[in-house]
């Protein structure tokens, strides 16, 4: 079983790290093989629309020549992925957006939909400094895209976790 745990915050020891840390001691208390990320750490942009993934249609890969492209494939080969992003600006980061971006777009297909046919289990961790009302009233809305579009990885098990 392999694991990929990433930390899409820019502090490598605050909470949301420390979060995404416990997760890989969970992850490894259960057999799985574990590769924590730190994507501040990366050299990493949003998609460019290059379209190459779009050429063939039974490939889920991003061509994009920098340190996310591998991490994609990772990801895809992986049987779980664990996310602790945190929230700014009711959104969360934009170094998990790009990720995001990338993944995705390189999964779908104009003529068949979703070309990924295999599953990765998601869970997502959210840290936030908002009280819960705020949170559940004007966030929590706006993370629905995102939480849809990493469903697409999952295809029936997708988890959202929060963490005030």
């Amino acid at each position: 079983m392999k694991t990929v745990v990433i930390n899409a915050g820019p502090k490598r020891r605050d909470v949301n790290a420390q979060l995404a840390k416990s997760a890989v001691e969970g992850a490894k208390s259960v057999g799985s093989e574990v590769e924590y990320v730190d994507l501040y750490k990366m050299g990493l942009s949003g998609c460019h629309v290059c379209l190459i993934c779009k050429n063939d249609e039974d490939v889920c890969k991003c061509f994009w020549r920098d340190e996310l492209s591998p991490l994609i494939e990772r990801i895809f080969d992986a049987d779980s992925l664990l996310i602790a992003a945190p929230i700014f600006f009711s959104q969360p980061t934009s170094h998990y957006m790009a990720l995001l971006e990338r993944l995705i777009y390189c999964m779908v297909s104009y003529k068949t939909g979703n070309k990924f046919r295999g599953k990765v289990n998601v869970g997502l961790f959210y840290t936030i400094n908002y009280p819960m009302g705020y949170f559940e009233k004007s966030v929590r809305p706006q993370l629905k895209q995102s939480e849809c579009s990493m469903g697409k990885l999952s295809l029936r098990h997708f988890q959202t976790f929060q963490r005030i």
